[in-house]
């Protein structure tokens, strides 16, 4: 059974920075691309950040290129979505997912505030 913890989450004032760790498992991660998506009350869920199976490849949303970065750790089974320079409209909830097998986290809730 797939299974995706989402940590890291919390309260950070507008300029800072936040890891997200998803830690997964019931699956050979090192196989499938893992994404973050990110989703407001009421919006639509975002792609945030998608990474190949081994980390060579990822892309990023306009909206946090050059602030965000994705990467994996196979031999942890974990991925990661490291957030700087965070802005207010970065509040949100956010999600780990593989594409693959339409497989979610619970979510771990970032809110950018002073």
């Amino acid at each position: 059974q797939v299974r995706l913890v989402e940590s890291g989450g919390g309260l950070v004032q507008p300029g800072g920075s936040l890891r997200l760790s998803c830690a997964a498992s019931g699956f050979t991660f090192s196989s499938y691309p893992m994404s973050w998506y990110r989703q407001a009350p009421g919006k639509e869920r975002e792609l945030v950040a998608t990474v190949t199976t081994f980390g060579g490849s990822t892309h990023h949303a306009e909206s946090v290129k050059s602030r965000f970065t994705c990467s994996r750790d196979n031999a942890k089974n974990t991925v990661y979505l490291q957030m700087n320079s965070l802005k207010a409209e970065d509040t949100d909830v956010y999600y780990c997912n593989v594409p693959a097998v339409n497989a979610w986290g619970q979510g771990t809730q970032v809110t950018v505030s002073s």
